[in-house]
């Protein structure tokens, strides 16, 4: 089964979501990325991937 792997990733005074080669963003928060990061995740799994879904830390919601 082939897997579908997203990262939420902090980058400067962004975040994004990384899937493969591809990276989506910016975005504000963490949270914002996240839910994109969900989000596309949700539609893998309605086409049959496996979905695996890291988050980094970032305890205040933003970027370092």
């Amino acid at each position: 089964m082939t897997v579908a792997r997203y990262q939420v990733l902090p980058r400067e005074d962004h975040w994004v979501v990384r899937h493969d080669e591809d990276v989506a963003g910016p975005y504000i928060t963490k949270q914002a990325a996240f839910d994109a990061a969900v989000s596309t995740a949700g539609r893998a799994m309605a086409e049959g991937y496996a979905v695996e879904l890291t988050v980094a830390s970032g305890a205040d919601g933003r970027a370092a």
